[in-house]
């Protein structure tokens, strides 16, 4: 059952080449989308949620998330060059274990990009806040979060989407251009905070390094994985992609190197410039983030783990206000780049299902015009813009973990499969030594998501019963690869 109609990979290329998008992204496109997918409210935001959970540690958890992600890259580099068309894991599995494991990866990966949309406008949105506050334009409460967060509607999260949605039915190169600048502005902000921070961090800020016990480090690992969840978009656009082959890999292992580096050095100065101390509770237990306890014992607080704009806060404390405040306006600028990489890889995703028939035809649909799938990127962009005003990032991050990682593992999984089932392949790409690296990306998948929280593995399950039944309804008797549609 499990490898229930199978795709052959030649098949998958040749509906590609009958309905396919435009080839016009090059290496450097390739490698400024994924750190641009990359590069944000991970380490902008979730950076604070992390020092609660570990303080210190978290370093430890930068590093243990990073490997997690550089595994899987490997994995995927191999088979993106192998199939480069747009689908991610989903074309991936289809090819490998059958459509019924690809239609459950692919309606994971709403979660993974579609949700991931929704927490990084919600993360610029604590930056603009904050920007707005401090020249005196600060926005009502209720219009700053929402109703799950303590307000009513965020509306600068739910503006930035629709934003990011409009440029995106325009077109893909006029995409790109656009978010090779935003790059450049978050790098150049980030090269700042560590310019500042580095230096100023002080030994006592690191004591004591683990306060909650490596159990708080695995948390905070599992939570800050999403700083590095991004990088496998790039495979998304490999349909779109010249020189897939050569240009698909540089993109996913060239972005996670450059970014893996930013953010060891931002984590040591966030940590040892600003202290990273988690706030406990009178039984000696860390305060669960977002929780009225916490946010009882935030108010009037300083503390790093109690603001939405950490490297912001840090560099006012050290008395660069200015130099906080440009921190705030380049993460206003550039973490849309990153809203644009996760829609987008979203749309690409619906566009090979419902090219497979798992989805109506209409989500395939390409404009005359910009050459773009419009339909189903203004169908994403309504439920993303819904995330956005109404839930905290916390929230939305790990649940958007929860799908990420279950797509990685099935990706390693992929590698060994087709290493036994169709050794002889060409590969442009090969992962190194694959019977070792895919195993331990398939291990450290299963751990980071059982160091989630119980809701989140909770909300998982439900939204894959969800998936299973809408696939018993429609995708399994409009299936291209179902009897008769053939």
């Amino acid at each position: 059952m499990l490898f229930w109609r199978v795709k052959p990979l030649d098949q998958i290329l040749e509906t590609a080449a009958k309905k396919s998008l435009v080839r016009q992204l090059g290496a450097f496109q390739l490698t400024m989308l994924g750190i641009g997918a990359i590069i944000g409210t991970g380490i902008f935001v979730l950076t604070s949620e992390a020092a609660q959970k570990a303080g210190p540690g978290m370093m430890i958890s930068f590093v243990i998330a990073a490997v997690v992600c550089a595994l899987a890259a490997l994995a995927y580099a191999e088979l993106a060059a192998m199939v480069p068309v747009s689908g991610s894991a989903y074309t991936y599995t289809y090819a490998v274990m059958g459509e019924l494991i690809a239609w459950v990866v692919g309606w994971a990966l709403i979660l993974e990009y579609a949700v991931a949309a929704g927490a990084v406008a919600v993360g610029w949105s604590k930056y603009m806040n904050g920007l707005m506050n401090s020249v005196g334009m600060g926005l009502p409460e209720a219009l700053r979060s929402g109703p799950y967060d303590g307000g009513s509607f965020n509306i600068l999260a739910f503006v930035i989407v629709w934003l990011i949605t409009g440029l995106l039915v325009i077109g893909t190169s006029k995409s790109a251009k656009v978010n090779a600048v935003l790059v450049a502005i978050k790098i150049v902000a980030l090269t700042a905070f560590i310019a500042i921070a580095v230096p100023a961090a002080q030994v006592q800020n690191f004591e004591p390094f683990l306060p909650t016990g490596m159990l708080g480090v695995y948390a905070a690992s599992a939570s800050i994985f999403f700083a590095y969840v991004g990088f496998d978009a790039v495979s998304t656009a490999a349909e779109e992609t010249k020189n897939p082959q050569r240009n698909v890999p540089i993109g996913l292992i060239g972005s996670l190197a450059v970014c893996t580096i930013f953010y060891l050095l931002v984590g040591y100065g966030a940590v040892g410039a600003g202290g990273a101390q988690p706030l406990f509770g009178p039984d000696g237990i860390a305060l669960e983030t977002g929780s009225a306890e916490f946010i009882a014992a935030c108010k009037g607080s300083e503390a790093l783990v109690c603001t939405g704009e950490p490297l912001a806060h840090i560099l006012r404390q050290l008395g660069f206000a200015s130099t906080g405040n440009f921190i705030a306006l380049a993460a206003g600028l550039a973490l849309p780049s990153v809203i644009l990489m996760m829609i987008f890889g979203q749309t690409r995703i619906f566009f090979v299902m419902s090219r497979d028939g798992l989805l109506p035809a209409v989500f395939s649909k390409v404009h005359p015009k910009f050459h773009t799938p419009h339909v189903i990127t203004i169908i994403t962009g309504v439920c993303v813009s819904a995330f956005a005003a109404m839930f905290p990032v916390g929230v939305l991050a790990d649940v958007s973990n929860s799908g990420t990682l279950f797509a990685f593992f099935l990706v390693a999984l992929g590698v060994l499969v087709l290493r036994r089932t169709q050794p002889d392949r060409y590969r442009a790409f090969r992962t190194p030594l694959a019977w070792i690296v895919c195993p331990l990306a398939m291990a450290g998948c299963v751990f980071l998501f059982f160091n989630l929280s119980g809701a989140t593995e909770l909300y998982f399950l439900i939204w894959a019963v969800v998936g299973l039944v809408v696939y018993a309804l429609y995708g399994r008797k409009n299936s291209a690869l179902a009897p008769g549609n053939q």
